[in-house]
């Protein structure tokens, strides 16, 4: 029967959503971006919070958990171990907690699955929510908690306290008189099936949910299309290079960027310095990881030069159980990674790491 219903409701599906949203464009997300921010500026708590930040600020930023029914398609169900283990960390550490959106995968899952098979993750959470440490982002995956008029019942049932739901939020950092606005939110911004009309937002959040879970069709995939997801990165650079002193921090396309660079555009960069350098080490060491990249399938890039101003945090659902966030600490921002692969339990590596003043335009 699924399969009959797949073949006769597909294409309407898909013709449907196209009709009333779009993939995102440059001028959708460029407009999106732009009110979205100039809403947080002149409204603060409405849509979102503005958090002003120094060099003792503590701040770990994850997203795209997509925390499921511990089924087959359950993407979270591997990380789980990595993801207790470094909200424990960043718990002891007193590090405040922003989660950019897509918790809890809630287009092929009832909330009360989610909630049922979840418990030990949400108590994790609950643990920063109680240091009034937790801010909490949307994404498309998880509209229901913005739009569903009795999602602050179910987060109270959740977490045993009523907390905001945003759509963004801003860190202010301050520099040698200078000012730079990290600007984060989940990344669907200017994709009108899930950020678009009324009617995209309520057949995305309300109808598409039920029907995806049953019929397993998706017309926005960018997790799962590496040609889609880059682009997606690149629109999103392309607003903040046209911005002035802000960074932008998002998730969404579970692709790890970090000062505009790909983890992978990053390796081959080293490479090619370890190679002028002749520095064997270096060299062996990042042509290991390099192959174990090439053995899942990722094509090397070619390397542009961009301004070091965007940032992705990646996910918590590879398929190898590994998670990857950002961390801001001591006036540093870190891409990190959460691993048990060479180990019995997770281990915190750090991937890449900058200065915050660095990211100021000179």
């Amino acid at each position: 029967m699924r399969k009959f219903l797949q073949k006769l409701l597909s294409a309407w599906i898909i013709r449907m959503s196209n009709r009333f949203g779009s993939r995102p464009d440059n001028e959708h997300i460029h407009e999106a971006l732009s009110k979205l921010y100039e809403n947080l500026i002149t409204s603060p708590g409405k849509r979102g919070e503005i958090f002003e930040i120094n060099s003792n600020s503590k701040f770990i930023i994850f997203s795209d958990q997509h925390k499921g029914a511990r089924d087959f398609a359950d993407d979270f169900s591997l990380a789980e171990k990595n993801y207790l283990q470094a909200l424990d960390y960043y718990n002891k550490l007193n590090f405040s907690y922003i989660n950019l959106g897509d918790s809890e995968e809630l287009w092929e899952n009832l909330l009360e699955s989610v909630i049922k098979h979840n418990k030990k993750t949400f108590e994790a959470e609950k643990q920063f929510i109680e240091r009034n440490a937790f801010t909490k982002i949307f994404g498309n995956h998880d509209l229901y908690w913005d739009n569903d008029p009795l999602s602050q019942f179910n987060l109270n049932r959740i977490y045993g306290k009523v907390i905001r739901i945003y759509e963004g939020a801003i860190l202010r950092f301050r520099s040698n008189e200078k000012l730079l606005d990290i600007f984060l939110t989940h990344g669907h911004q200017g994709d009108l099936q899930s950020d678009g009309n009324w009617f995209s937002k309520w057949f995305v959040s309300t109808i598409w949910a039920p029907l995806q879970s049953y019929l397993k069709i998706n017309p926005n995939t960018p997790a799962y299309d590496n040609q889609l997801k880059t682009a997606h990165n690149l629109l999103m650079y392309s607003w903040v290079a046209e911005q002035k002193n802000i960074a932008l921090i998002t998730g969404h396309t579970h692709q790890p960027v970090f000062a505009s660079l790909t983890h992978l555009e990053r390796l081959y960069a080293k490479l090619a310095k370890a190679n002028v350098e002749h520095n064997q080490d270096e060299i062996d060491l990042i042509t290991r990881e390099l192959n174990k990249r090439v053995a899942k399938g990722d094509e090397q890039p070619k390397l542009n030069k961009y301004k070091s101003a965007y940032f992705n945090s990646g996910c918590c659902c590879f398929n190898d159980g590994d998670i990857t966030g950002v961390e801001i600490e001591n006036g540093l921002i870190r891409l990190v990674k959460w691993s048990y692969q060479t180990t019995t339990e997770p281990e915190r590596y750090v991937l890449e790491e900058m200065k915050l003043e660095d990211l100021i335009d000179k």
